[in-house]
C-alpha cells in the first residue's frame, strides 16, 4: 500500500529540445511510503537548480536579466570575444560581500590585460544593486535575480531572503531581498563554455584564484 506522504510543486526555467531557448517546466514531487522504503525528493535539490549542474566544460546556458541601472544585460551578447567572471553572492551591502566586491574592483587591470570582465549576481533589487555598486564605486555589472532564475540555470543553491538596514549619505535605507543565492564562481571561456567553476568560495581568495585559472587557460605564467 502507497501512502502519500507531501505533494508540492515547482516551475523552473529548462533548456528545449535545441538548447537555444529556455522555457518554464513545470515539476511535481511526491514523497511516498511504501511501508518498506521512504522516498522524498528532496526540496534542496530543487533549490540548488532542478536536476541540473553545470560542469566545467559545459557550454552556458543563455539569460537576460536586469543590471544595476534598470538596463538588461544578455549573456548571448557579452559572450565569445571576452571571458566572462560570472560570480554569485548572497546580499549587496554585507561585509563578505563588499570584501569580495571591492578585490574585483581593485583587480580590474589584471582581469581586463586578460581579456575578462566581471558580472556579479545576486537575489537583491535593481535599486538595492544601484546603491551597492555606487557606495563602493564598482567597475563593473551587477544582475538582478530577484525570483532565481539565473541561480537555478547555473545549479546555484538557494534559500530564503532577508534585509538589512544601511545608513548611506546620511539616510536610512532598507535593503530587501526575496532570496538568497549561494556564493559561487564561474568563469566563462571565450568559447562560451565553463572554464573554472567554485562552489566554495573565500571572499578574500576568490579573485586571485579566478586570475589563476584564466591565466592557465590563456598560456600565461603569474610572476
Amino acid at each position: 500500500m502507497i501512502q502519500v506522504v507531501s505533494c508540492r510543486s515547482y516551475t523552473m526555467p529548462m533548456k528545449n529540445i535545441s538548447g537555444s531557448k529556455i522555457g518554464w517546466v513545470f515539476i511535481k514531487y511526491i514523497s511516498v511510503f511504501t511501508g518498506l522504503h521512504f522516498f522524498i525528493l528532496s526540496a534542496s535539490l530543487l533549490q540548488a537548480g532542478g536536476f541540473s549542474e553545470i560542469r566545467v566544460g559545459d557550454r552556458v546556458p543563455s539569460f537576460v536579466a536586469n543590471d544595476d541601472t534598470g538596463n538588461l544585460w544578455s549573456l548571448a551578447e557579452a559572450s565569445g570575444e571576452k571571458n566572462i567572471v560570472l560570480y554569485f553572492y548572497p546580499a549587496a551591502m554585507t561585509e563578505g560581500c563588499t570584501i569580495q566586491a571591492c578585490a574585483y574592483r581593485d583587480q580590474s587591470i589584471d582581469l581586463q590585460n586578460l581579456d575578462s570582465i566581471v558580472v556579479g549576481v545576486s537575489g537583491d533589487s535593481v535599486n538595492n544593486l544601484r546603491l551597492f555598486k555606487q557606495v563602493n564605486q564598482l567597475n563593473f555589472t551587477l544582475l538582478s535575480d530577484i525570483d532565481g532564475t539565473i541561480a537555478r540555470l547555473f545549479g546555484v543553491s538557494l534559500r530564503e531572503g532577508g534585509s538589512i538596514e544601511r545608513q548611506i549619505d546620511g539616510s536610512p535605507y532598507l535593503l530587501e531581498r526575496g532570496l538568497t543565492i549561494a556564493r559561487w564562481t564561474f568563469v566563462i571561456g571565450k568559447d562560451q563554455r565553463i572554464l573554472y567553476k567554485n562552489t566554495d568560495v573565500a571572499v578574500t581568495e576568490d579573485t586571485a584564484r579566478v586570475i589563476a585559472e584564466i591565466s592557465k587557460s590563456e598560456g600565461l605564467g603569474l610572476n
